[in-house]
């Protein structure tokens, strides 16, 4: 997997995604115990609203950024989107008002709205064979995983010595750190795509999206995963300190279990994925993850609460959830030509996203109504019908594909 690092430009684009994603890593830390400073045991629905913002700011500014920076070098775009995150990250230990949260997560997040599609239809151009682009999202993951616990890790030793806020300063350093090794990173011409009206431009990729049987099993396993992680993101913080009357660094713990679990999956995907179709993969992991949602809720209404069931279940959770997602970037890859990746990468991060858009306020609101245990049942219950509308709509077998014209799916 790691030969793929010999490449010089995606070394230089995964460094990149690593700094900017530890610095998100210590921002989603700091952000969980700044809400529970502010508004105590209603800091999971402070930041369930939160986490809806970023997410309405992913699915409707994706598209329009896509639509009006077509035109524009993808260098430039990918730069300047994150100074704009490097200037709203660093006025977030000022905040003393939720309603400031709420404001700057909007501009921090419309920046990485077009940051990141830009970001992920490049690799493909970079890396044109088949492992390699296979072993670069595995890696892409395991960047992700380590945010998940490397991040929480490194907060938890900051702060023992130094407050909160002081972590949101890591966040900046983080997304400057990315714009200068893109600035220094030759990338490949984009694909030169034919003049089409603007609305033509902004709609085409989710036409292209939905037309395809594949990708529609896509999105309903991403709502699927969703479902069930919105609860380990939203509601960790409440059920840590409310319930378990855990300590910061537990939070930060709890979370680092469940991004060792996706690490562990990332790292050996890629021999698995040439041996097993990635349908079975994907659909295999959202049963799991449903399933285990299930479980983990009536253990909870049960009163089976332990320290070590709960990081085990998060470490299952993380697993289940790579296992989802890594290969999704290869049914991407499969299912577009060169001009089209890009509007097909960005249809894919906004439908993926309002999948969130829906999970996140449901984690966040419904916790202090019917209590969390009732929560994560209902979510994973929503999850299992996903996985069931996936497997129809997704066929088995062999699936025309705009390079190939033929590619196992």
């Amino acid at each position: 997997m790691l030969r793929v690092l010999r490449h010089p430009v995606f070394a230089r684009l995964f460094a990149a995604q690593i700094v900017a994603l530890m610095g998100t890593g210590l921002l989603t830390v700091a952000l969980a115990l700044l809400a529970f400073d502010l508004a105590g045991d209603r800091a999971g629905a402070v930041l369930g609203t939160a986490l809806t913002i970023k997410m309405l700011a992913y699915v409707g500014v994706s598209p329009l950024a896509a639509a009006v920076f077509a035109g524009l070098p993808r260098k430039a775009v990918l730069i300047g989107a994150d100074l704009v995150r490097a200037a709203a990250a660093l006025m977030l230990p000022f905040i003393s008002e939720i309603w400031q949260i709420y404001l700057l997560i909007f501009v921090l997040q419309t920046a990485s709205a077009t940051f990141s599609p830009a970001f992920q239809a490049a690799i493909p151009d970079v890396l044109r064979d088949e492992e390699e682009y296979t072993n670069a999202l595995s890696l892409s993951r395991l960047a992700f995983d380590i945010e998940t616990l490397v991040s929480p890790a490194l907060a938890g030793v900051l702060l023992i010595v130094l407050s909160y806020n002081t972590l949101f300063l890591g966040t900046v350093v983080g997304f400057l750190a990315s714009a200068l090794l893109i600035l220094r990173t030759q990338l490949p011409p984009q694909g030169v795509a034919r003049p089409r009206p603007f609305l033509d431009r902004l709609t085409r990729g989710t036409r292209l999206y939905l037309a395809e049987p594949r990708l529609r099993g896509l999105l309903a396993l991403n709502m699927a995963v969703a479902a069930v992680i919105a609860f380990v993101l939203v509601d960790t913080v409440v059920l840590v300190r409310a319930g378990y009357g855990g300590s910061e660094s537990d939070v930060a713990l709890a979370l680092a279990a469940f991004g060792a679990g996706s690490m562990l999956v990332a790292l050996v995907l890629p021999r698995v994925l040439w041996r097993v179709p990635d349908r079975m993969v994907m659909l295999a992991g959202g049963a799991g993850l449903s399933l285990l949602g299930l479980a983990y809720g009536l253990a909870m209404l049960a009163g089976v609460g332990a320290w070590a069931v709960l990081l085990m279940v998060w470490a299952g959770f993380g697993a289940l959830n790579a296992a989802v997602l890594t290969p999704a970037g290869r049914l991407l890859k499969r299912s577009s030509g060169g001009e089209d990746r890009p509007a097909l990468f960005t249809a894919h991060f906004a439908l993926s996203h309002a999948c969130w858009l829906l999970a996140y306020p449901t984690a966040g609101l419904l916790g202090p109504v019917i209590g969390l245990p009732g929560t994560l049942l209902l979510l994973a219950a929503f999850a299992v019908v996903a996985v069931a509308v996936a497997v129809r709509v997704w066929p088995k077998g062999r699936v025309k594909t705009p390079a190939s014209q033929s590619s196992s799916g």
